[in-house]
């Protein structure tokens, strides 16, 4: 008797492979997809470590994963989008679609969304996972499944620079050169950035920032010893400004760490007017320039998920070659290796960008 083999969480720092019960569709609208390939997140790894993020606590165990792609294998009635065979990125939140937020398209604001691998909610590291069909984004001929998975990320990409209203001819400057910075960069030039430059702490994460969707990269220096925190990182904000020849300041700028030195100096580096985005989640609460923010009159903005044409775009971004996601992966594990492949991401490594996991095969 067929299983759906996945991989559970049940415990903070507790997972196992389970062979659980192939999970039937409930509605006309489900479709049943065999996942093939699927990446791996901070924010997976943070519910394996920590069991929480935010209101989102694990109380009960679940599968973890959500970046996935896979093969329609069973699809509901009433499914004309899709059909089975067809090889699909799938979009990992399914929102209500009737509240106010849904209807008028932040869709990533909806209270009731169902959400891979958000407590109390199934991710997609299993052999199956059901969906709704207009979740499920066809994958042209040409991109593999790989590429499938990483729609995910690169869609968190589209919607922070959607949410700083990016336009071509502009500069920006993204904190970050882990996943989520290195493609913010790369979807930026792809909107026509006059000028992108990427921030990080390692230096071989800025070269290789250079090489994928930076013009420039930039490596803070170390704190002089006894300066204080807040007034070294906005002396940081000044030393970039002189360095890039940012005059004001860049026009938007993207945060994609949480490091509050990084937020600090990413508030006094924008120009006046211009937009700042929180994307990274780091502590819960940090100190806050916010005379600065104030007296520059910038437009504070946070950005979560994705909304409305997010993952249609990054398909079109990596179908088009316009990102290559491909030259992100530094691992891949099979999936029973799926501990070892979390344990990579904890580590943090430098050279360790995007690890993915393959699915369990027919």
């Amino acid at each position: 008797m067929e299983t759906n083999r996945s991989f559970v969480l049940r415990a903070v720092k507790d997972v196992v492979l389970e062979d659980r019960p192939v999970p039937v569709l409930k509605g006309p609208w489900d479709v049943r997809v065999h996942v093939a390939q699927t990446g791996i997140c901070g924010s997976d790894v943070h519910y394996w470590q920590r069991g929480r993020i935010g209101d989102f606590i694990l109380s009960s165990p679940i599968v973890l994963g959500h970046e996935s792609s896979g093969t329609v294998v069973e699809v509901g009635s009433a499914v004309k989008n899709v059909k089975v065979g067809d090889r699909v990125a799938i979009e990992p939140g399914v929102p209500c679609r009737r509240c106010d937020y849904c209807r008028s398209g932040s869709y990533n604001l909806c209270p009731d969304t169902v959400f891979a691998a958000t407590p109390p909610h199934d991710g997609t590291l299993s052999k199956y996972y059901n969906t709704q069909a207009d979740y499920c984004y066809p994958l042209p001929a040409h991109m593999n499944m790989e590429e499938g998975a990483l729609v995910e990320p690169v869609a968190v990409a589209v919607q922070i620079t959607k949410v700083g209203k990016v336009k071509p001819n502009q500069t920006v400057v993204v904190f970050g050169c882990g996943p989520i910075g290195l493609l913010c960069q790369a979807v930026s030039k792809a909107y026509s950035a006059k000028k992108v430059i990427g921030v990080d702490i390692s230096q071989s994460r800025a070269d290789f920032a250079r090489t994928f969707g930076a013009d420039d990269v930039f490596v803070p220096p170390v704190k002089p010893e006894g300066k204080e925190d807040t007034v070294w990182n906005e002396e940081v904000a000044h030393i970039m400004r002189g360095k890039f020849n940012l005059g004001e300041g860049p026009d938007v700028v993207l945060e994609a760490t949480g490091a509050e030195a990084c937020i600090q100096t990413g508030i006094h580096l924008t120009k006046k007017g211009g937009t700042y985005v929180q994307a990274g989640m780091g502590r819960e609460n940090v100190v806050f320039p916010i005379t600065t923010a104030c007296i520059r009159g910038l437009h504070i903005r946070g950005s979560i998920r994705y909304t409305v044409g997010c993952y249609p775009t990054a398909v079109d971004l990596i179908a088009s070659g316009k990102i290559d996601v491909k030259r992100l992966i530094t691992n891949r594990f099979k999936f029973e290796e799926a501990e070892e492949a979390f344990e990579l991401v904890r580590q943090g490594k430098e050279s360790v960008i995007k690890v993915i996991i393959e699915g369990v095969s027919v």
